[in-house]
């Protein structure tokens, strides 16, 4: 059965189980307030679940492939949708209806995530390309090539001026936006990264790789 499972942390336990996606569930994801996770799927959807009555309040319908990554946007209430079709697409969690789609990349989307602002989201795909997308304008701003190893995840800084990229190549590669450079490769990993993720002071970088182990970095 594909699940997604919500877990107590003071009970340590399961306490819930959404069990409504027909393939393998990918990602999830809670909204700010607590009382909403989004999550996707293999099944080609995204869904939204209510924590609190433990029922699914909307199916996202749209992309023709599986659904890899799924963000809230901060403070709001539009998700975000990376998919195999190559396609990035924002919906209104309140209608469940698609309110854009991005399109720019030739290879599976592998992660999206948005800066703290909520007003630019950055992409990840299979052929190392990441992507700057400005949410209001709908358009492209930057493209930023890593591969040719898969680009496992990216993450913002508290700032919004760095960006971390998960590679397959075992490394996480640090993007200053403003110049456009890279000003960190961070090595470590003895295999694929697939997860990195800042501090909320953005002194430290963590990562998780392949290589059976997560690490920390300083970044000062």
């Amino acid at each position: 059965m594909w699940s997604a499972i919500l877990w107590s942390f003071e009970a340590a336990k399961c306490i819930a189980t959404f069990t409504e996606h027909t393939q393998a569930v990918w990602d999830a994801c809670f909204h700010d307030t607590g009382d909403f996770v989004a999550s996707c799927s293999l099944d080609h959807s995204a869904r939204l679940w209510d924590v609190n009555s433990q029922r699914c309040r909307q199916t996202f319908r749209g992309h023709v492939d599986s659904v890899n990554a799924v963000e809230w946007q901060p403070f709001s209430n539009t998700i975000c949708t990376g998919s195999s079709d190559k396609t990035i697409s924002t919906w209104d969690a309140r209608s469940g209806l698609c309110s854009q789609t991005f399109y720019g990349h030739f290879s599976s989307c592998n992660h999206v995530t948005f800066n703290l602002r909520g007003d630019t989201i950055a992409s990840t795909d299979s052929d190392g390309i990441v992507k700057l997308w400005d949410v209001r304008m709908v358009a492209e701003l930057m493209t930023i090539n890593v591969g040719p190893h898969p680009a496992n995840k990216s993450r913002f800084d508290r700032s919004g001026e760095i960006l971390a990229i998960a590679s397959d190549d075992g490394t996480i590669k640090c993007w200053n936006l403003i110049d456009a450079k890279e000003v960190h490769e961070l090595k470590g990993h003895e295999d694929s990264v697939h997860a990195v993720a800042f501090d909320p002071f953005g002194k430290y970088a963590v990562s998780a790789g392949s290589d059976n182990t997560f690490r920390l970095f300083g970044m000062a």
